[in-house]
């Protein structure tokens, strides 16, 4: 079974190529094609990305997140938030890895099968990195006005954080 696993990749690499063939396609001038937009998408969003990546570090390097989050605290408890779970819900939609990083530290502290540990876990899985991916996502497409995108956006997240909240009352 663990064959299986570890070969599915190459499997399906390589019925993409055979149908390809099969079909009639060049596959190795529509890889290169591919390989030669997607470097095109990348230069064209780097900018935007770099923008947001020092954005996100000039933040968290002035302190403002620890400001921020000292205000949140009252606010989360109306939720049933843990107050041990603000940073995570601050940093997830600006960083995926600074976000995993907290997450990791909170399941050390806390252990993963406590109701701090259960609620973590379920907010990483159903939070997003808005800026993040509006970054990347607007930047590729050459949009510059987001315009309700991140009121819809933060709006899922803290719907998100809400019913992890509650998932968390009911498996626990």
């Amino acid at each position: 079974m663990n064959y299986v696993i570890k070969s599915i990749i190459p499997i399906i690499i390589g019925s993409v190529i055979l149908h390809g063939m099969v079909k009639g396609v060049k596959v190795y001038e529509c890889f290169v094609e591919g390989a030669k937009d997607g470097i095109k998408i990348c230069i064209k969003i780097f900018p935007y990305l770099l923008a947001m990546l020092v954005a996100v570090s000039v933040f968290r390097e002035s302190k403002a997140m620890d400001y921020l989050i000292k205000l949140a605290k009252p606010v989360v408890g109306l939720i049933g938030l843990p107050p041990e779970l603000v940073p995570l819900a601050m940093v997830k939609p600006l960083s995926g890895s600074g976000a995993m990083g907290i997450f990791a530290e909170t399941l050390k502290t806390y252990g993963a099968d406590s109701y701090i540990g259960l609620v973590a876990s379920i907010m990483m899985g159903s939070t997003e990195t808005i800026f993040y991916t509006i970054t990347v996502y607007y930047g590729a497409a050459n949009i510059k006005k987001v315009r309700h995108t991140i009121f819809a956006a933060v709006f899922a997240d803290i719907t998100a954080i809400i019913m992890a909240v509650i998932s968390a009352k009911f498996i626990s």
